[in-house]
């Protein structure tokens, strides 16, 4: 690891590679490139020496490029500012796909650095070469064969020109997403002398623009007009009745803007964790972080007349089928980066407005209906609190719905949660209780994959400096214990906790559970690693822990890097989440 500075530095003239390289690298650092990964190798050799010579890009090397791809995402997911991640040629440009296809779907700025062999080298057999032409396919936002250039007036100001093009493709024209440069080097691809192949004159090419990029792009927010605000608010008077739900989206700033919106309007707010609205400074009273299991009763009472809605669908399955059977439900859908986040197909409006703008918009105009609509959300909300809070209280053993709830107890602000897929991200929608907590709360939902969780994490904690925490089942840890290797050189503390149930806890859930017999369940979809967690931690010099009971947790977490073990039985979670349901469905009832 290293970096970090001025970016204003010199095109290193060596030779033609390092001069090109390093010319695309100092205008990835004016554009504000501060994070990047790279992988060994030698065809990659002229641009990894460029990133690590750069003084404003911290490096951090990671060996494997699946790992080192995640690493890269967790990192740009964090910031929000586009993040580097380069290797070599060959299979070694292909393990960056599952980050890929995650940065495409999770609207994750990402550059990637592919080195190639030149074109006279491809389809004849020479080595470590594939087509490299599209790898990625429609999963990039752009893709460039940046091409074969001399270090000249015209090759500098080219691959100046292409890493500008690239950073603001990343950052989003709309939606934010990867951006793969495809680097073909001749020889010599070390840093060696080479007289005269560095024939640029002109102090444009050589040196850019000093401190700005080659090229800026300027963005002016889309902010909502009047007519739009003005129809909108009409329709939200005409609804008293409505929900304001919020799905993933990375923005702390929404939260305010959300909370005078509910105040003015008297709606609920439903939002999942990653919305980076069921936690924090702003006002809470509207949150009801239980409606997973409300929405699983779909109470009459509670159906509303209107969905506005922030960021993407939220995990919760029976939100969305509850959703899905209310077709004559109002709904609005606030997307300024050009989404089409619609699995209902329900959607009367998309709004492409700046989500903050539009949320302190309407909330200025809107008037609130009765009190009896948000103070009956708040009785049922409360009441299933309630019984959850009942029915954990019963449990000696560890559970995983009470993970959730004592880790709300450990969070503090500032802080990073990096939550894996699977039951995980469904556990802390469901039971994270809305608290005045400013942690920034991150996932991998793009595809939902629980690949590369543990280099996302350890990107995030390095790109953000902060401490982080992350959330994973056994089988999200062995998927990606490359990750671990980054771990070890953070400086900032990252705290991994492996909820441990012997493989795959979800699929208890899925009809396959009775469909099939034991032993064919648990050869295909309960998968147990027979890992040790504890040695896992050893290999990678971590510390570890195993908890037997919740209450051991806040001193498991003391340590800056950290595995926390916590054992749970797969059947008995499933066992007692529908005692859950049952006794959330019973106080619903009751409040109603």
């Amino acid at each position: 690891m290293r970096g970090s500075g001025s970016n204003v530095s010199a095109v290193d003239a060596t030779n033609r590679n390092t001069a090109l390289a390093s010319a695309m690298v100092e205008e990835l650092a004016r554009c504000g490139v501060r994070q990047a990964a790279v992988s060994p190798g030698s065809r990659s050799t002229p641009i990894a020496l460029a990133l690590w010579r750069a003084p404003a890009i911290e490096v951090t090397v990671v060996l494997d490029e699946r790992s080192a791809g995640f690493f890269a995402l967790g990192a740009a997911q964090a910031t929000g500012i586009p993040a580097v991640v380069a290797c070599t040629s060959g299979s070694a440009a292909a393990n960056l796909h599952p980050a890929i296809v995650e940065a495409d779907e999770g609207g994750v700025s990402l550059i990637a650095l592919t080195a190639d062999r030149p074109p006279e080298l491809r389809d004849i057999g020479a080595g470590q070469t594939i087509d490299q032409l599209e790898l990625f396919g429609s999963s990039v936002r752009w893709f460039c064969d940046v091409g074969t250039h001399e270090a000249d007036d015209t090759g500098l100001t080219h691959f100046r020109a292409v890493a500008c093009r690239g950073f603001a493709l990343a950052l989003g024209e709309p939606r934010p997403g990867p951006v793969h440069l495809n680097l073909a080097f001749r020889e010599p691809l070390a840093p060696v002398p080479v007289e005269g192949q560095v024939t640029a004159s002109s102090e444009l090419a050589l040196r850019g623009r000093g401190e700005r990029p080659l090229t800026s792009v300027v963005r002016a927010g889309p902010a909502p007009a009047a007519a739009q605000l003005d129809e909108l608010t009409e329709r939200l008077g005409a609804s008293p009745r409505g929900v304001i739900v919020c799905g993933r989206q990375t923005d702390p700033g929404l939260a305010g803007a959300v909370a005078r919106l509910a105040a003015a309007t008297g709606y609920p707010i439903l939002a999942e964790p990653t919305s980076q609205v069921r936690c924090g400074h702003h006002k809470l009273d509207s949150v009801i972080a239980p409606y997973d299991l409300i929405a699983r009763s779909r109470p009459e009472a509670l159906a509303p007349q209107l969905v506005l809605r922030f960021g993407e669908m939220p995990t919760s399955k029976p939100l969305r089928q509850w959703l899905a059977a209310l077709p004559e439900a109002d709904q609005v859908l606030v997307d300024p980066a050009g989404g089409w986040n619609d699995p209902s197909r329900l959607a009367a409006t998309i709004l492409r407005a700046d989500a903050i703008a539009a949320a302190g918009g309407l909330a200025e105009c809107a008037t609130a209906g009765g009190s009896d609509w948000i103070e009956a959300w708040r009785a049922a909300g409360g009441a299933v609190e309630a019984a959850v809070d009942e029915e954990l209280a019963s449990l000696v053993e560890p559970s995983e719905p009470g993970l959730h709830r004592a880790l709300g107890g450990v969070y503090a602000d500032g802080d990073v949660v990096y939550t894996g897929s699977s039951m995980p991200i469904r556990d802390q929608e469901t039971f994270l209780a809305a608290l005045p907590v400013e942690a920034r709360f991150l996932a991998n939902r793009g595809t939902n994959g629980i690949d590369g969780l543990i280099s996302s994490a350890a990107g995030a904690a390095r790109a953000s400096e902060r401490p982080t925490y992350c959330v994973t089942g056994d089988l999200g840890l062995v998927y990606d214990m490359a990750g671990l290797a980054s771990a070890r050189s953070l400086t900032s503390p990252l705290r991994i906790v492996v909820i441990d149930n012997g493989g795959g806890g979800i699929f208890h859930f899925l009809p396959q559970a009775e469909a099939l017999a034991d032993d064919e369940f648990e050869a295909l979809l309960g998968t147990p690693s027979g890992l040790s967690i504890a040695r896992i931690a050893a290999l990678y010099e971590l510390a570890h822990a195993k908890v037997a009971s919740l209450e051991e947790l806040p001193q498991a977490l003391a340590a800056d890097r950290v595995i926390v073990e916590l054992g749970v039985d797969r059947r008995e979670n499933v066992e007692l989440h529908r005692r859950i349901a049952t006794a959330a469905e019973a106080a619903l009832g009751a409040a109603l």
